[in-house]
């Protein structure tokens, strides 16, 4: 297998509030149990804590990679050849296209704390799929590493 020429890996980690949001979780699931002695109140607050944070985790553990001259974006795989040329979205380009201006057949990697994305049409002609929406932190280095990709191939 061919590495592509500007390997790229970005984990979309949840922001560091939700983590805050796990614990708050935790001190409410203690409160509701309160009346049910101390042991309950703490498996409460463990176990809600637990559950929030691990809810968390998966949420964010979404990776997006372009590797062996193919796009990896969570659980779909396309080959850079079946795609087009990518385009940076800013903020307000990146909410229409969430929005008004998304097609239902997309595939969409979407997370709503990140406001930055790139949008990759998919050109292979035996595909439903009109485009690939991709929220990123770091849409430059991903569509450069593409280019990449797709040059050295």
């Amino acid at each position: 297998m061919q590495l592509s020429a500007a390997p790229y890996e970005e984990r979309l980690t949840a922001p560091r509030s939700w983590w805050l949001v796990s614990g708050l979780v935790g001190f409410a699931f203690a409160l509701i149990l309160t009346p049910l002695g101390t042991l309950p109140m703490l498996g409460g607050l463990a176990g809600g804590t637990a559950v929030a944070a691990v809810a968390a985790s998966s949420y964010g553990a979404v990776r997006i990679r372009v590797v062996g001259g193919a796009l990896i974006a969570g659980e779909a795989k396309v080959p850079v050849t079946a795609l087009g040329e990518a385009e940076i979205l800013d903020e307000e380009e990146a909410r229409a296209w969430r929005t008004y201006k998304a097609d239902t057949r997309a595939f969409l990697l979407l997370r709503a704390y990140i406001p930055t994305a790139v949008r990759v049409p998919v050109t292979d002609p035996e595909d439903p799929t009109p485009y690939l929406y991709l929220s990123t932190r770091e849409p430059e280095r991903l569509v450069e590493a593409l280019r990449a990709a797709q040059a050295a191939v």
